[in-house]
């Protein structure tokens, strides 16, 4: 049998459900993963309260794991049995998975781990740091010498961006919630953090950077942090929301970008910059780089058991968290 938190309805962190399955067999492209670790995201919060549809109910959760490859269908040449690997679930609209014992992924979805990265990293840093790459390396290719505004810098994708950032020679100002997360962003190549509601995040930007304000800010907070990222940006600025952990953005009038200077927003996800194997790779062997030279240390500050995934939704919901969570298995 093969453990996996399952959901049966929407709902709170009560709807997760540790079931008992069959094993399954891997089909024609498939490999069947042993998991040893699953990360934790904002995403899995979203598809467990119906914020983020799934196609059938009910389902396991999860959209990024690690382990080891213990059997492969027809047609996989990307991995072999015995192979350690991480992966992250499909892509737009794809059903997770990662939550259980053991998982079918898609073998062109197929991670070759080298020795130096371990398996709760690994979880911890495949959907957030592939997430990092795409938006400093292809949402918007930030240069050397730019000041760059990060969202919930302390955060897993937070600290990934800018540690991502300083290895590319920008300077980055970083908003967090708490002394302790300023901390954390701080001796993750965190330039200048403000803290939530003791300073004003816009103004202290504009005070940084001459009153001209940013080229780009990265938003993953969405409501809350809207209004003050449009207010950082300089002149024909990009506003890079990729996330709503604080509710989604209200409706907004495109006309308004015109007078704050000719803005620009996008609203990027990572399936679409990895719609082939071949930018999957590309940018996962620069992550997989970064991180195995320690140029960028990946931070797995919370552990939680399979049992207890409920608990570490409520604690990434009510904002305890810091730096990556992984479930262990």
């Amino acid at each position: 049998m093969s453990r996996a938190i399952r959901i049966h309805e929407n709902g709170g962190p009560e709807v997760l459900r540790l079931d008992d399955l069959t094993v399954p067999e891997p089909g024609p492209g498939q490999a069947l993963i042993r998991n040893k670790a699953a990360g934790i995201n904002f995403i899995d919060l979203h598809q467990r309260a119906g914020r983020y549809p799934l196609p059938r109910l009910p389902v396991t959760l999860g959209m990024e794991g690690a382990g080891v490859v213990e059997a492969v269908g027809r047609g996989v040449t990307t991995a072999s049995v015995g192979d350690r690997v991480s992966y992250v679930m499909g892509g737009h609209g794809a059903v997770p998975g990662s939550y259980a014992d053991h998982t079918l992924v898609d073998g062109e979805a197929l991670i070759r781990l080298p020795d130096e990265i371990d398996d709760e990293t690994a979880a911890a840093m495949t959907l957030k740091g592939l997430t990092a790459h795409y938006l400093i390396r292809g949402a918007y290719p930030i240069e050397a010498g730019e000041t760059i505004l990060v969202h919930a810098a302390a955060g897993g994708v937070g600290l990934l961006i800018c540690q991502m950032a300083k290895v590319l020679g920008a300077r980055v100002i970083g908003t967090v919630g708490s002394e302790e997360k300023a901390d954390l962003a701080s001796a993750h190549g965190c330039d200048h953090v403000v803290i939530y509601g003791k300073e004003d995040v816009a103004q202290r930007v504009k005070a940084l950077t001459g009153g001209e304000g940013v080229p780009v800010v990265y938003d993953a907070v969405g409501k809350d942090t809207f209004e003050a990222s449009l207010a950082s940006l300089k002149v024909r600025g990009v506003l890079v929301s990729y996330g709503t952990a604080s509710g989604p953005i209200p409706p907004f009038n495109i006309f308004e970008l015109n007078p704050r200077g000719s803005l620009y927003i996008t609203s990027a996800g990572l399936a679409w910059y990895t719609r082939s194997r071949a930018e999957l790779m590309e940018r996962a062997s620069e992550l997989i780089g970064m991180v195995a030279t320690g140029d960028i240390i990946v931070p797995v500050r919370q552990r939680f058991s399979l049992e207890d995934a409920a608990d570490a939704h409520r604690a990434l919901e009510g904002r305890a968290t810091v730096g990556g969570s992984v479930l262990t298995l």
